[in-house]
C-alpha cells in the first residue's frame, strides 16, 4: 500500500510538473541549510561546518529548530525552508548544546542545553526577533537535556550521555524557577547483550567500548509517553534513535520491539540519531536527527528529516527509505513525505573537470584507529559520482574557470540536483558574512549546446549542501556545473548528485533470498541473486510481515550483514532492486527466526 501511494503520488508530481508552474514541493537529506562552522576545535586550525542534535518545536503555528553550537537557531513555516535567527539578548555564548525545547500551550518557548553541564531555562514569547530571558535558577551536571512539560503542566528534565550513567529524570517546579523537585529517577540504560544496533562502532563492530546512550526526547501521543534516546556513537553510520515507553513520564519503561526507530546505515550520508519529533500544525509527525559526515573530525555532522508514524498497534517508527533521495515535503498534503520515485542518474557515472589538485586529504581527527573512517585517497573528479560523503573533488583553484561535467551515459528526465560542497581547509569559524556559492548548472544532450538549468552566478545564499529542484524535467545526458566563485577559500565539492528517471525498465524482482542469524540472535547475514540492470537493492525489515519499518540501502552488492537486531524478536525480511529507471516488485518475504 505505501509503495502505491509513492508512485501514485510521483506521476501526480510528474503530470504537474510539466506544466509551467514553479513548484517546490520536495525536499533531500541532508536538508539544505546554512550550517555554521564550529569554534570548539578552532585552536586546532581544523574548520569545518557541522549541524548536530535538532531540536524542532512548533510555536504559534510556526516552527523553531535548536542545533548544537550554531549561535543562533533557525526559523521556518513548512519545516524545509529554514531562516537563520541571531539571539538579539541573552543566549549561550558559543551556542547551545544538544538542546532541549517545549512549546507550553503556545505562550512560552523554553530552550536549555549550556556547554557547561549547568544552565538556566531560557523562555521567549517572541522567538521570531530573538529576545530571550532566562530563568534565575541554575540546573547542573546536565548534558544532553530534554524538558519535557506535561499536559497537567508538570515539568521535567530528563538527561543522559554517557556510556556508563543511564537515562535519568526529575520533576521541576516550572512556577518556581524550574527548581528541583524531588528525587533523581535512573530510568533505562543501553543492554547491548540484548540489543544489537545499540553495541559501538561502525556497523557495530566495536567489542572494546561500551555503547553511548544520550539525545533522549519525549512525545507524548494518544496518552503514552516514548522516550527517544541515541546510540551507539555520533560518528557512525549506524547512529540511531531508540524508544521506551511508558504510561507515566517517570516509567517504568518498557523497550519497543521494534528498534532503532530512525536508522539510516546505508546510502550518501548515514546516520539518524540524536534527534526529536515534532507535530506539524496538520497533525503529522516528522523526526530530526544527526548524520554523520565525520570527514574532518568525528563531530563533523548534518541534519536530516524523516516523516514518522505510529501504527494500529501503537508501534512508533520513522520512515528512513531512499531516505536520501528526494521526498515530497510536508507542505504537500496528501502525499507527506512520501518518496518521489526520482532515482539516482549519477551514480557511478563517469566525470571529467577542468583541474584537480594533486595530493592527498588529512587524516580525520578525534577517532581511535579502529573506528577511523576512510578519507578521501585522492582529489580527482571521479570523487564527485561515488556516493561518499567524505571524499571530494578539489579543484585547483577557485574561479570562474573551473567546471565539472558528468555523463549519464544515456539520456533520462532530469527532475533535481544536489550540490555538496566540502570544507577543505577553509579556516573559517562561527557565522562569517558573505558566505555563499555562485555557480551555473546546465544540462545537454549532445555535450555541446548546453540549456541553464539553475544560475546562482549572482547568489548571495548559502548552501553548503544545496537542493535544487527544477521547475520542470529536463531531458538531457550531460551535466555541467561552471563554477563563478565560491566563499571558501578552495572550491570543494563532495557529490554532485543527479535525480530523476530513465527511459528504460525497472529490474526484475530479487530472487535467492536467504537469511542465516547467529546464535545470539543480534546479526544475521543476507544473500541474494543478482538482479539483471540492477543499480543497487534495498534491504527491508522488521518484526512482522506488515510492520518491515527499518531499511538499508547499498550499490553494487548482493549481500549485507545485519548487526542490529534484537535478541528473542523474531524478524521478517525483503529485498528489491533499483535502477535510474525505477524499482522492482519486492522478493518473497522472508520470517527469521
Amino acid at each position: 500500500m505505501k509503495r502505491l501511494l509513492f508512485l501514485t503520488a510521483a506521476l501526480t508530481l510528474f503530470i504537474s510538473c510539466n506544466s509551467t508552474e514553479d513548484i517546490k514541493t520536495t525536499y533531500c537529506n541532508p536538508l539544505d541549510i546554512d550550517y555554521t562552522y564550529m569554534i570548539y576545535n578552532s585552536d586546532r586550525n581544523l574548520s569545518y561546518r557541522s549541524g548536530a542534535d535538532p531540536a524542532v518545536v512548533e510555536f504559534r503555528g510556526e516552527y523553531y529548530m535548536f542545533v548544537t553550537r550554531s549561535l543562533g537557531y533557525w526559523h521556518s513555516t513548512d519545516l524545509v525552508n529554514w531562516n537563520f535567527i541571531e539571539p538579539k539578548s541573552t543566549w549561550y555564548p558559543q551556542g547551545c548544546n544538544a538542546p532541549a525545547a517545549h512549546n507550553y500551550k503556545d505562550s512560552l518557548l523554553y530552550v536549555t542545553g549550556d556547554p557547561s553541564g549547568s544552565m538556566s531555562i531560557m523562555y521567549s514569547d517572541n522567538p521570531k526577533a530573538g529576545l530571550w530571558k532566562a530563568e534565575p535558577a541554575i540546573l547542573h551536571d546536565l548534558q544532553d537535556p530534554d524538558l519535557f512539560i506535561d499536559d497537567d503542566g508538570q515539568a521535567y528534565m530528563f538527561w543522559g550521555s554517557s556510556n556508563f550513567y543511564p537515562v535519568r529524570g526529575k520533576k521541576l517546579n516550572m512556577r518556581d524557577r524550574f527548581l528541583i523537585e524531588g528525587e533523581t529517577f535512573e530510568l533505562f540504560n543501553t543492554d547491548s547483550t540484548a540489543h544489537g544496533w545499540e553495541r559501538f562502532g561502525e556497523n557495530h563492530s566495536d567489542r572494546n567500548i561500551k555503547a553511548y546512550i544520550e539525545g533522549t526526547w519525549m512525545t507524548k501521543h494518544n496518552g503514552k509517553y516514548y522516550m527517544q534516546y541515541a546510540a551507539p556513537g555520533t560518528e557512525f553510520n549506524v547512529y540511531g534513535d531508540g524508544v521506551y515507553t511508558a504510561d507515566s513520564p517517570m516509567g517504568p519503561y518498557t523497550y519497543q520491539p521494534h528498534n532503532p526507530v530512525s536508522y539510516k546505515p546505508g546510502g550518501f550520508m548515514n546516520g539518524a540519531g540524536h534527534g526529536s519529533t515534532v507535530l506539524d500544525t496538520d497533525g503529522n509527525y516528522w523526526h530530526f536527527a544527526t548524520m554523520s559526515l565525520s570527514a574532518i573530525v568525528n563531530w563533523e555532522r548534518r541534519i536530516c528529516l524523516l516523516p514518522t508514524f505510529f501504527d494500529k498497534d501503537g508501534i512508533m517508527y520513522c520512515d528512513n527509505e531512499y531516505a536520501d533521495y528526494p521526498h515530497f515535503a510536508p507542505s504537500q498534503k496528501g502525499k507527506k513525505g512520501a518518496f518521489t520515485g526520482w532515482m539516482l542518474l549519477s551514480y557511478g557515472k563517469p566525470v571529467t573537470a577542468s583541474s584537480f589538485a594533486e595530493g592527498s586529504a588529512k587524516k580525520a581527527e578525534g577517532f581511535t584507529e579502529e573506528n577511523r573512517p576512510e578519507t578521501s585517497p585522492d582529489f580527482k573528479p571521479g570523487n564527485l559520482t561515488d556516493e561518499n560523503c567524505k571524499t571530494y573533488w578539489l579543484a585547483e583553484s577557485n574561479d570562474d574557470s573551473q567546471w565539472i561535467c558528468i555523463d549519464l551515459e544515456e539520456t533520462a528526465d532530469v527532475y533535481a540536483i544536489q550540490v555538496n560542497y566540502f570544507d577543505h581547509e577553509t579556516m573559517l569559524y562561527g557565522r562569517p558574512e558573505g558566505l555563499c556559492q555562485k555557480y551555473v548548472l546546465e544540462g545537454s544532450l549532445d555535450g555541446k549546446d548546453w540549456t541553464i538549468l539553475e544560475d546562482r552566478s549572482k547568489s548571495e545564499k548559502d548552501a553548503p549542501n544545496a537542493y535544487i529542484q527544477l521547475e520542470k524535467p529536463q531531458s538531457v545526458r550531460y551535466i555541467r556545473y561552471r563554477n563563478i566563485k565560491v566563499s571558501a577559500p578552495y572550491l570543494a565539492i563532495s557529490d554532485i548528485r543527479v535525480f530523476g528517471k530513465g527511459y528504460g525498465e525497472a529490474p526484475d524482482a530479487v530472487e535467492g533470498l536467504s537469511a542465516q542469524r547467529s546464535a545470539d540472535g543480534k546479526n544475521m547475514h543476507l544473500s541474494w541473486k543478482a538482479s539483471a540492470g540492477s543499480q543497487g537493492y534495498n534491504v527491508r525489515w522488521g518484526i512482522a510481515p506488515d510492520k518491515l519499518y527499518n531499511s538499508w540501502l547499498l550499490y553494487d552488492a548482493t549481500e549485507l550483514d545485519l548487526r542490529c537486531l534484537c535478541a528473542g524478536q523474531e524478524y521478517y525480511v525483503q529485498v528489491e532492486a533499483f535502477n535510474i529507471n525505477g524499482i522492482s516488485p519486492v522478493s518473497e518475504t522472508i520470517p527469521v527466526q
